[in-house]
């Protein structure tokens, strides 16, 4: 019989476009026809569909019933069905498989059938995805753009098209085109989705992880171990690797020479600080390592609270113990994985020196002008915590600022406070 030509050129395409294999593709077609032919009358439940593999020609077969006193669907008479018993005798409530013309089925049931056929190859496309990356996890794959929605960027890689979701994108990142090369970590596979079953994730803490792996070959050979990693996607990350060779150097190694090795990475996340701490199971030594640059006076273990530390530094490496709106302890907190309570040590400062102290801090933390620093500071409030045991009312008409900046400092304020202060939780990553 000759090749079905058209049905090659469908079945190829697939194959090529979709990633699909040639025989998904034809069990695809074979059930979905057999589904739609149920909405037929004239056929019975035993109806079979069989492409030939070599040629690709359509067969429909159908079992019926032999008997000379049954008529209508289902039935055949006993002297026909003979004939298609190869002339071997029947008798009656015997069954006999006949072929039937394929156009019998009807016009409804040829469209129908094309609905489920596109359906079992998406199904099929699902399964071929959740097969190849279930494994996957965890792994870089690089892709192209291939569209951008509201939030969200579809990225092809190889044949699978794949999602990174905003919440899974660097914030500082927005200028992506369609056809933009792209790097990600697949961070899940999703069987049930209903668009791309491959979620990517260049926000997570386990991305900067893979990249230093790749990067590093301290780190992909086992002799430099990441402990932990603490992200804040875009702005700055803080990451603790550990050896027990004597003869290596983690920090060394993970920055490598004159700072390659580190700087690539941070090209990769257009730009993020990294910050690269020794790990030490001295929690005191620890947290002194992950707050640097600053400069501690004293750390102490809480002997009451549970995984808390105090943390006690000078007047003027107060700022950058806590970082801008908080983000060197909340990172060093995450990292640790202990609440870390820092204070300064004003004992020798003169209230002039105070003052000063305060209106850069509140600069440098609030992320605010020294003239409005001066002016809270000037209404009494040197410190954070001074600006939220007010009310918001009260700080507003203390400071003589106008409503919209009054509100604004007051707001970044009171956050900065729920990130030093309480318990903490260490967060889990997806």
């Amino acid at each position: 019989m000759a090749m079905n030509n058209k049905l090659l050129a469908v079945v190829q395409h697939i194959e090529a476009e979709r990633g699909v294999s040639r025989e998904i593709v034809l069990t695809a077609i074979e059930q979905a026809i057999k589904q739609a032919a149920h909405r037929n009358r004239d056929v019975t439940n035993d109806l079979r569909v069989a492409i030939d593999r070599k040629d690709l020609s359509l067969h429909v077969y159908d079992t019926l019933v032999c008997s000379d006193e049954e008529t209508g669907p289902g039935f055949i008479p006993l002297a026909r069905a003979q004939r298609f018993n190869h002339g071997n005798p029947v008798k009656e409530g015997d069954t006999v498989e006949i072929e039937m013309p394929a156009s019998r089925l009807g016009r409804i049931a040829a469209q129908t059938s094309r609905q489920m056929i596109m359906q079992k190859i998406r199904d099929a496309e699902r399964t071929n995805t959740f097969s190849e990356y279930r494994d996957r996890v965890g792994d870089i794959v690089s892709g192209t753009v291939s569209a951008i929605g509201a939030r969200d960027i579809y990225v092809t890689v190889g044949k699978t098209e794949m999602i990174l979701p905003g919440r899974e994108r660097i914030p500082t990142e927005n200028n992506y085109q369609v056809g933009d090369p792209i790097r990600a970590i697949i961070l899940r596979v999703n069987t049930d989705a209903k668009g791309p079953g491959v979620v990517l994730s260049r926000a997570s803490g386990k991305f900067l992880e893979a990249l230093f792996r790749l990067e590093v070959s301290e780190i992909a050979d086992g002799v430099v171990e990441i402990m932990s990693v603490a992200r804040d996607p875009g702005f700055r990350a803080k990451i603790a690797v550990r050896t027990s060779n004597e003869n290596v150097d983690p920090v060394g190694a993970c920055v490598g020479q004159r700072g390659s090795r580190v700087r690539t990475i941070v090209n990769e996340l257009s730009g993020e600080k990294i910050d690269i701490v020794r790990y030490n199971e001295d929690i005191r030594l620890y947290v002194a390592q992950a707050l640097s640059p600053a400069k501690l006076e004293s750390i102490e273990v809480d002997p009451a609270q549970s995984n808390t530390v105090h943390v006690v530094v000078a007047a003027d490496q107060y700022s950058t113990a806590i970082g801008k709106r908080g983000q060197n302890v909340r990172l060093t907190t995450k990292l640790v994985g202990w609440h870390v309570d820092v204070k300064k040590s004003m004992a020798t400062a003169s209230f002039e020196d105070q003052k000063a102290e305060a209106i850069r801090e509140l600069a440098d933390t609030l992320s605010i002008s020294s003239a409005v620093a001066t002016q809270v500071a000037d209404a009494g409030y040197l410190s954070i915590d001074g600006i939220v045991e007010d009310d918001e009312a009260g700080f507003i008409s203390n400071t003589g600022l106008d409503e919209v900046t009054a509100k604004g400092v007051y707001a970044a304020a009171k956050a900065v406070a729920e990130l030093t202060s309480g318990g903490y939780v260490p967060e889990e990553e997806e």
